[in-house]
């Protein structure tokens, strides 16, 4: 062979590996888009409700002591198709969250908690951060029937009693 020959392969086998190469980062890249565009559309307990329908208000108490951690009140029963307007007070002296879905999906969401604590949580349409002896907001539409919770997926606290039940008719 010579070296003109040799030459040409190593180029196509080059060409050819990188090729192969952009279509797996492609491939991973779409893969990825279509796991964060289901996440963001999809919501198991419904969909963000819109400020300006009307809305039941329900107030949500957060608090802590003598080593629990609590939501008042820990049950709520809701009507398929209703929106809530969720008044969210932190009575405690820690900061606490609430996060809207299923058991299984707030157990896995708390187990990243656990490994990434100081994850990013502003963007989140069905949760909401509230600093100690602050209250915030959170309207929600439940478009599906079904049993599904409220938590807060701050390490610990959960662990420590802070989880309600929303029952969805």
């Amino acid at each position: 062979m010579t070296n003109g020959t040799n030459g040409r392969r190593r180029l196509i086998a080059g060409l050819a590996i990188a090729a192969l190469a952009c279509a797996g980062i492609g491939a991973a890249a779409a893969a990825n888009d279509d796991h964060h565009h289901h996440h963001d559309e999809s919501f198991a307990a419904g969909e963000p409700g819109q400020a300006r329908k009307p809305a039941r208000l329900i107030e949500i108490v957060m608090a802590e002591g003598d080593g629990k951690m609590m939501y008042e009140p820990a049950r709520l029963e809701i009507k398929k198709g209703e929106q809530v307007k969720f008044v969210l007070r932190n009575r405690g002296e820690l900061l606490h969250e609430i996060v809207l879905g299923t058991a299984q999906e707030n157990l896995a969401h708390a187990e990243e908690m656990k490994k990434h604590p100081d994850m990013p949580h502003g963007d989140e349409p069905n949760a909401r951060h509230v600093e100690p002896g602050k209250t915030g907001e959170l309207i929600w539409k439940f478009t599906k029937a079904g049993v599904f919770e409220y938590a807060c997926l701050i390490p610990g606290h959960r662990e420590a009693g802070m989880v309600g039940t929303i029952v969805v008719k």
